[in-house]
């Protein structure tokens, strides 16, 4: 079966300019990645890992340099270009979703606005539209009367949820989509999205630096460093054994679900202007021995589910540490 995004060894260089002389920044570096229909995945990392330049890929607002960026095995900007299709299918609620949403629109317009332009409904049937999203989103028949400005961070999130799902999409991307609520508001819209997702076989792509939301919310993980994705596979057979260093690095610097990274993992992040010889973790790595400095891993399969871009992939659990 084709996948629903394939990347095939996809390379994303921004020019830059530093003392007058231009250099090139790899966002993205040889990074490759499958996801199939109705696959829950999180993309993982630091600030700076490459997940918002990846997920500009997916959705195909940024062509990749090098390599190939596939969407049900044609190219993406290709399929993107020719009809609105691409963007009806696949949905994106973002970070920011209070600044997605236009202040001066009300929640019934901004909802009525996606309904109208893909022309899933009439104008007549619009309202009773609305009130199904938001029943399903779990807002009252109400809100749809409401401003942005008057809503909770929580609220809002939900309204962000609803107009994406206005297009009757396949796919549903969301860019930390529960960071900065409290717990109580976090459990709730991550228990909404489960349960969209299997109610309507949705693909969820979920961008987060939270192991502990990655864990609950979706069965696959990839986990991202410096431009590569070091190491994919079923969520929680990668946190309780990694087999990257980095991917235990994250899991060690995190041991509570449901907590964020308090603190940046130890050790120097090398520049991605300048990286040096060999893996580009084993500066930072516990486990780096002398041919880890000379020879950059690929990402290679350790089993059918699992793969991951070290020379010497760990492999005692998590818990045995």
């Amino acid at each position: 079966m084709t996948p629903l995004f394939e990347l095939r060894e996809v390379e994303k260089t921004f020019e830059i300019r530093r003392k007058g002389k231009k250099l090139g920044l790899r966002a993205l570096d040889g990074v490759r990645l499958t996801i199939t229909q109705g696959a829950s995945i999180a993309l993982v990392g630091e600030s700076g890992s490459g997940k918002s330049t990846l997920l500009r890929v997916l959705l195909g607002l940024t062509p990749p340099t090098e390599g190939v960026a596939l969407y049900q095995g044609r190219p993406i900007a290709q399929v993107r270009a020719e009809n609105r299709e691409f963007a009806r299918n696949v949905a994106m609620v973002y970070q920011d979703a209070r600044g997605s949403l236009n202040p001066r629109m009300t929640v019934e317009a901004l909802i009525t606005e996606p309904l109208r332009h893909f022309g899933i409904c009439t104008a007549a049937q619009a309202p009773a539209r609305v009130r199904a999203l938001l029943a399903r989103v779990g807002l009252a028949p109400e809100v749809a009367g409401r401003f942005p400005s008057e809503m909770s961070g929580g609220q809002v999130r939900r309204v962000a949820i609803a107009r994406a799902l206005a297009s009757e999409p396949t796919v549903l991307v969301a860019d930390e989509a529960v960071s900065g609520l409290d717990v109580s508001s976090q459990a709730q819209l991550l228990n909404l999205l489960r349960r969209l997702q299997a109610e309507m076989g949705l693909t969820l792509i979920f961008i987060t630096h939270d192991l502990g939301v990655a864990s609950y919310l979706c069965a696959e993980i990839a986990i991202m460093y410096l431009g590569r994705i070091v190491e994919t596979g079923p969520t929680r057979a990668v946190l309780d054994a990694p087999a990257h260093p980095y991917a235990r690095a994250l899991r060690k610097a995190a041991p509570e679900f449901f907590a964020p990274l308090a603190e940046p993992l130890t050790g120097e992040i090398p520049s991605p202007i300048d990286l040096p010889p060999g893996c580009r973790f084993s500066g930072r790595c516990a486990y780096a021995q002398a041919d880890c400095r000379l020879t950059d891993p690929a990402l290679l399969r350790l089993n059918d589910h699992r793969a991951a871009a070290c020379l010497h992939p760990l492999t005692q659990s998590f818990a045995n540490v």
